[in-house]
């Protein structure tokens, strides 16, 4: 696009409404390696057991709207609002043991909606969902940090 220095993003959320940006939509999450079933968003106090990302934004991933459990797992009521936001792929964390399944009706409600999903054990989908943040992918995520 004419005028958009490389590296730039659409920020919908600044003061700069309808202009070009180089702010980052979306901050990596890290997982304390000391404390297992914590995530933290650099340059954020929030820490969060169970987190959705997506471009601008994250909350806590309360499994109980859903009705979700670790079988059969991850449903795609639970990454509708991440899908919502526009991302072009989804990392799913299981949690550290991947104790948290991912049935193929999640799998195939993202690639009905042209998402590419990435299932991994949390550590690692974290480690994938930083290196696709670097990467300038709109990347969103689900990620269940215990078991």
């Amino acid at each position: 696009m004419k005028g958009v220095k490389h590296g730039e993003v659409w920020d919908r959320n600044s003061e700069k409404r309808g202009r070009w940006s180089s702010v980052k939509l979306l901050l990596p999450l890290k997982l304390f390696p000391s404390h297992r079933g914590q995530m933290k968003v650099p340059g954020s106090t929030k820490i969060c057991k169970d987190c959705k990302v997506w471009p601008g934004g994250r909350q806590a991933w309360d499994w109980r709207e859903t009705r979700t459990e670790r079988s059969p797992g991850v449903q795609p009521a639970d990454v509708q609002e991440v899908v919502e936001k526009g991302v072009l792929t989804l990392v799913i964390g299981q949690g550290m043991s991947e104790a948290s399944k991912v049935p193929s009706s999640a799998v195939e409600y993202l690639r009905k909606q042209g998402i590419d999903v990435r299932v991994l054990q949390t550590e690692q989908a974290l480690k994938e969902d930083n290196a696709l943040v670097t990467q300038g992918i709109r990347v969103g995520g689900v990620f269940h940090s215990t078991c």
